[in-house]
């Protein structure tokens, strides 16, 4: 049995949480194609007189995703939420994207945060993917007698986005190198945490301070605690 056509949507969000909406567009016509890059960075220096090279791991970069899609103005598609309307304008859909992904957000003064998200089509972690506009193209490729624009192609890059704190989360990294965030349990201390973390519990002090605990004897369950890369020189 075959349901509704689920379009894709664009979802614009005020904050890095993706925890405050400011509103959706929804493509008139799914995507002709997308596609989706990985990167991963190396330092590939080469020693003098050397004849071959020991790439080092610098980093993953963020994961990329291109929209291939289509407005069309010539009248025959359907405006989903105005029932026997169909979409005549370009140039107002093109606005109205614009307004979603690219404009600057006249509050936080950059772009908005968007979510990327199309039925049960995988773009990304739990069906959507969380990003930045890179770039758009637009190619208009029919016009009216008069001039005005009556399709358009589309091509959007979008470069994913994880908040910083999540982010650390998801990684699960247990270098003492880099930074990590614990949710304090009942019965912990911050040396115990500490001693986890780094293997030594001797900079706790160091932690505290980043935290800007004053009693860190009594740490409050459920509060999330920062763990920073240890500086050795200060214990």
């Amino acid at each position: 049995m075959t349901g509704e056509l689920i379009k894709v949507e664009i979802r614009a969000f005020k904050d890095k949480s993706f925890s405050q909406p400011l509103g959706k567009f929804e493509l008139p016509v799914n995507p002709e194609q997308f596609s989706q890059s990985f990167r991963v960075a190396y330092d590939q220096q080469q020693a003098a007189g050397s004849q071959g090279t020991d790439p080092e791991y610098k980093a993953t970069k963020p994961e990329e995703l291109v929209l291939n899609f289509t407005f069309d103005g010539t009248g025959v598609l359907p405006v989903k939420i105005k029932p026997k309307t169909f979409h005549k304008d370009v140039n107002s859909q093109v606005e109205e994207l614009l307004k979603v992904v690219y404009l600057m957000n006249s509050e936080t003064h950059k772009p908005n945060f968007l979510r990327l998200l199309w039925g049960n089509a995988s773009f990304g972690d739990q069906n959507s993917f969380d990003c930045l506009l890179k770039d758009l193209t637009i190619d208009y490729t029919m016009f009216a007698t008069d001039g005005k624009p009556l399709r358009a192609k589309l091509k959007g890059t979008f470069i994913s986005y994880v908040e910083t704190k999540r982010r650390i989360r998801e990684e699960g990294k247990r270098s003492p190198d880099v930074t990590h965030v614990r949710t304090v349990k009942a019965r912990d201390s911050l040396p115990l945490m500490t001693q986890r973390i780094y293997g030594d519990q001797s900079y706790y002090l160091q932690v505290a301070k980043v935290n800007g605990l004053v009693n860190f004897r009594r740490l409050k369950p459920t509060t999330d605690l920062q763990f920073p890369p240890i500086d050795k020189t200060l214990v």
